[in-house]
């Protein structure tokens, strides 16, 4: 895979000229910052949960984003019945399968979405990614217990197994389909004292999902773009409160020529 940051520029410029609609069944704690960010990003955001209207609403998308973080039986039941809808439209769908081995509620979810819709990118920190395949690997609620190189391996054959990309976020970001492995170097850690950065994290790879076909590629650039916001916004802010606003101010101003000249990419 050759041309990363180029194709960075290229997705983000495709991003704000299509304004791609992106159908979020996400959880309560971050469905606002979410939206904001998508609509920073140059995205239209739609939450739409009900059984009733997902298939029709994920039919006018771009891409659908599947988020357990609040997870009950009637939601998990909306993604499957979206996600169906999507893959029999050829729409892409990307999953973040919060706190998956925290409970066997949420693993067992997490499993079901991926084998009745096929995810084309599955985003998550290490110890969630690691739960979709060894039924002993646990997190403590939503935070992972592994880091990104102990979940490298696994995260690469499971990819082939699953025939799916999987992104693992932390310090250095990890994204593979089993095949290529790219790290993602972008970031800074004030990402990681706020709520929500991993979901959107999740609903940036499902704007670019949108404009670009290569699921990898899309996960990749995606992530550099975020980290780079994270990066931006923490030139501004000193602390968590004012670093969130950032983010989304950063989302916003990122040109992609700066994008194309900060993005930190690995392809090992």
């Amino acid at each position: 895979m050759t041309g990363v940051p180029e194709a960075a520029a290229r997705n983000l410029a495709a991003v704000r000229e299509k304004k791609p609609l992106i159908h979020n069944i996400t959880n309560f704690v971050v469905m606002n910052y979410t939206a904001n960010a998508l609509l920073a990003m140059g995205a239209s955001p739609v939450m739409a949960h009900a059984p009733n209207e997902v298939e029709d609403m994920v039919s006018l998308a771009g891409a659908l984003v599947l988020n357990i973080g609040t997870l009950s039986e009637a939601w998990v039941d909306s993604m499957l019945k979206a996600g169906r809808k999507a893959s029999a439209l050829n729409t892409p769908i990307v999953l973040d399968p919060v706190g998956s081995g925290a409970t066997p509620f949420r693993t067992r979810s997490a499993r079901r979405i991926i084998a009745e819709t096929r995810p084309r990118v599955i985003r998550g920190n290490a110890s969630e990614i690691l739960s979709l395949r060894n039924a002993d690997s646990r997190t403590r609620g939503v935070d992972s217990l592994h880091s990104v190189d102990q979940a490298a391996d696994g995260a690469q054959a499971l990819a082939g197994e699953l025939q799916t990309v999987l992104a693992i976020t932390g310090p250095v970001d990890l994204v593979t389909d089993g095949r290529r492995v790219v790290r993602v170097f972008n970031g800074h850690p004030l990402m990681g004292c706020v709520t929500g950065t991993g979901c959107t994290a999740t609903a940036a790879i499902g704007a670019f999902l949108a404009v670009d076909p290569d699921p990898l590629r899309a996960a990749v650039t995606a992530l550099a773009y975020f980290g780079l916001a994270g990066e931006t916004a923490a030139q501004k802010a000193s602390a968590p409160g004012s670093f969130m606003i950032q983010m989304l101010d950063a989302l916003y101003t990122i040109t992609p020529e700066l994008l194309e000249a900060k993005c930190r990419i690995e392809i090992a």
